[in-house]
């Protein structure tokens, strides 16, 4: 049985206060529209710098040192440094044209890129900052989970409707899964067991067994009052016990709670419009979701899975990533 919906209006409180996080984290998120990256202070909940960047800014991420963030301009074909200090543009990464997603290794030395015009994933080497190989892989590539282990990396293309798996050691795909239509993201389990994938127009997120690489379970969602079509599934976090996950689900508006164990849709938070990505804090007290259309971000409590606070971005925020420190 779905729990009761939890809306906020942006820049309002809707719960009494949790209380402040341990510590402070910055919340970078990537803003379409307007060519910018806001700043945002995970406990005063404020914009605290706004980054002017390349044009179409999209995917983003984090060294795991916390000292750049690697942003995709796509369409300036790029990918740029910026050093989290200054908050300057102090380099930038061979991408390929029209990077949309990527995901750094788990010892920070490799970056895998989606290039969606002409389906390849590029892997770059961070030190060298060259191109280590293009791997072929179905037309438009965007979703990019690799596992916690950096054995294999998956690869979701959105019109062959495949999640590709590549082996990081030998840049090979090694499987094809068959997904449902449109998948925009993958993320693995913590404990290297699973990999979620997200299909926007399907409607669903296919669970895939890692060992078998095959789809053990799809996870479907049921909304009173909303049209079948309006739910539409992009990113997914997992949290590091593989308890929980949370799905953003487009225009539906909403950040679906699933136990993770189960597969079953126990919650589902009202948050702001189009919702596209999310991120944890590094302490997973809190999630984040990006709201394109409202131009904001929520602060969802991990704990008590309630909205804390919406706060007002740069125009159609699409990614986020939290400072590791």
């Amino acid at each position: 049985m779905l729990r009761r919906l939890t809306f906020l209006s942006a820049g309002l409180v809707v719960a009494a206060s949790i209380g402040s996080p341990a510590c402070a984290y910055m919340v970078y998120v990537s803003n379409e529209k307007d060519n910018t990256v806001s700043v945002v202070d995970s406990t005063t909940k404020e914009v605290v710098r706004t980054i002017d960047v390349g044009q179409r800014p999209r995917g983003i991420t984090i060294s795991h040192d916390g000292k750049f963030i690697y942003l995709c301009a796509s369409d300036d074909d790029t990918i740029e440094i910026i050093d989290t200090d200054t908050h300057e543009i102090v380099g930038s990464l061979p991408s390929g044209p029209d990077p949309e997603l990527f995901v750094l290794s788990p010892d920070g030395k490799t970056l895998y890129v989606a290039n969606e015009d002409d389906n390849l994933v590029t892997v770059i080497d961070l030190e060298s900052k060259h191109v280590k190989a293009e791997v072929p892989v179905g037309v438009e590539p965007e979703g990019m989970g690799i596992s916690p282990d950096g054995k294999s990396m998956v690869n979701t293309s959105e019109t062959t409707n495949m999640a590709h798996f590549i082996d990081t050691e030998t840049n090979e795909i090694t499987h094809n899964v068959l997904v449902d239509s449109r998948p925009r993201f993958a993320e693995f389990k913590r404990d290297n067991s699973e990999v979620w994938v997200s299909a926007e127009i399907g409607g669903t997120v296919s669970v895939i067994d890692n060992s078998s690489r095959e789809v053990k379970h799809k996870i479907t969602f049921e909304i009173p009052g909303l049209r079948s079509e309006a739910i539409q599934p992009v990113g997914v976090r997992i949290t590091a016990d593989g308890a929980k996950a949370y799905v953003a689900l487009g225009p539906a508006n909403r950040v679906a709670v699933v136990n993770a164990k189960t597969y079953e849709v126990e919650k589902y938070v009202l948050v702001g419009q189009r919702v596209w990505q999310l991120a944890f804090t590094p302490d997973q007290k809190m999630i984040i979701s990006t709201n394109g259309v409202s131009n904001d971000i929520t602060f969802i409590d991990v704990t008590t899975d309630e909205a804390i606070q919406s706060v007002t971005v740069g125009a159609l925020p699409w990614g986020v990533v939290v400072s590791p420190n």
